[in-house]
This record gives C-alpha cells, structure tokens and sequence, in this order.
C-alpha cells in the first residue's frame, strides 16, 4: 500500500488532506481512484489507512479508516555524521541510510572532504536532499522521516555531540592493528533508547588533527572489519549491523 508523509496542518478531525506533489503523485502517477486506500502518515510518528473520497488535480481528500500498531523504526537513535563526499555519493548515503533506519544526517565539512560546501547553493542542495529521504521513508515504510541537519565543521559537530550516549568514528588504522576497538563489542553494549553518533571520514579518511580532536572529545574509534571500506559504504555497515542485532537478533 502507497504510503504518504503528511504535514500537521493537514490533518483534521477524522480526514487528511494531501496536496502538492504527493497529490500528484496519487493522481497522476499511481492513477487512484476514489475508494482506493494509502497510508498516511503523521508527523508524530502515527500512520493510518486512509480511504481516498474526493480527488482534485493538485488535492486528494481521505478519512481515516484505521490507525495502525507497531513501528518499523529502530530502538535506537542513530545520527551518521558524513564527511563531504565527491559526487552524487552523499546522496546514495541518505537514500540507503534512511532505508536501514537512520535517524539523523549531519553534512560534515571534513579537513580532507574535496568537495567544499557552497552556502550560494545550500538551500537547493537541502531540498534535494530532503526529497531523498522522503522518498525512501516511504519506500521503506518507515514512519518517521530523517532530519538533515545544517553542514558542520569539526568544531560544531564536537559540540553537537554533548548529546549523545555512544560517539564513535570508523578510522583506517583500527583494521591495521590487533590491538583494535571492535564495532562489534560496541554493538553489544547497546540498549534500547540510546542515541549513537557516528562521524565518518570522506575519501581521504580523516586527519592526524580530527583523529586527535575526536578522542580527545569522547569519540572512539572504531574497527569496521578487517577491510578498508568506502566513505559510503561506512553508515551502511554501522546501520545494517546495528539492525541485525538489535532487531533481528532480539539482543
């Protein structure tokens, strides 16, 4: 069943407007008629089927026919602090980011990042980005939405961390030791409820000056395998194995 992220001003007593282009989407591309059935979901984290009864070129008018249980979110609250990759590899990052259950994305100017964050193009870049995850939330199911927050320099990113129960960052030089920090032990000791930020380096990997700014403020680097993986590769690993274990292992 098609599912629909709707804002709060839409959502009335017992109906739910959609409009703009998710209206469109309804009447243009899935080609629903009245009487057909989407799930809508709210900005709390609700969602509901919803049977369409009225449909305009740019609106579609549904009531709500059942809230639905459960939730498809994970236990815990993860935030991937991406550094600045090249290309269109960032993008891959949310999208597939968000499908393993993502909670948070922070842009990260990293010392290394190539690419330099344009403030001129901000506004379009967040907006193709928002789209993105969108997408995928509702391709996944999920009930809730990843935020994108602002892009941050190493500075502000150590701030941002103050709230965080786990902080992490995968480093290179942990798959070239046998005396490593095993993800794998830090996986284990999660529980329920904790937030995890995970800072991840872009193609050049991180600095001497982050490594040592990192520590210095709580983040612990981590192994990913014995293998060097790609800058966005990295958030899907950390986010598949933290899933397997905490949903599929029941630990």
């Amino acid at each position: 069943m098609q599912r629909y992220f709707v804002p709060h001003t839409n959502w009335k007593e017992n109906e739910v407007i959609i409009d703009g282009d998710d209206a469109h989407h309804i009447v243009r591309v899935m080609r629903f008629q009245v009487g057909d059935n989407i799930i809508a979901n709210h900005p709390e984290g609700k969602a509901s089927i919803c049977e369409i009864v009225h449909i305009e070129d740019r609106t579609v008018q549904a009531v709500i026919k059942e809230w639905l249980d459960g939730t498809v979110e994970l236990p815990v609250e993860v935030t991937i602090a991406q550094g600045l990759p090249k290309g269109d590899k960032f993008d891959l990052v949310l999208q597939k980011g968000t499908e393993l259950g993502a909670n948070q994305f922070i842009p990260y100017q990293a010392e290394r990042s190539i690419v330099k964050w344009d403030k001129k193009k901000a506004d379009k870049k967040l907006q193709r980005y928002s789209k993105i995850v969108k997408e995928a939330s509702e391709q996944s199911h999920r009930n809730q939405i990843p935020v994108i927050k602002p892009v941050m320099n190493l500075t502000e990113l150590i701030k941002e961390s103050d709230y965080y129960d786990v902080k992490i960052f995968p480093y290179e030089e942990e798959a070239k030791t046998s005396t490593y920090n095993s993800f794998g032990n830090v996986v284990q000791g999660l529980s329920s409820g904790k937030r995890i930020l995970v800072c991840i380096g872009p193609e050049g990997g991180f600095s001497e000056n982050e490594v040592g700014k990192l520590r210095d403020n709580g983040f612990l680097p981590v192994r990913l395998g014995p293998r060097i993986l790609r800058t966005e590769t990295a958030s899907l690993y950390v986010l598949s194995s933290i899933s397997y274990h905490l949903e599929e292992l029941g630990c």
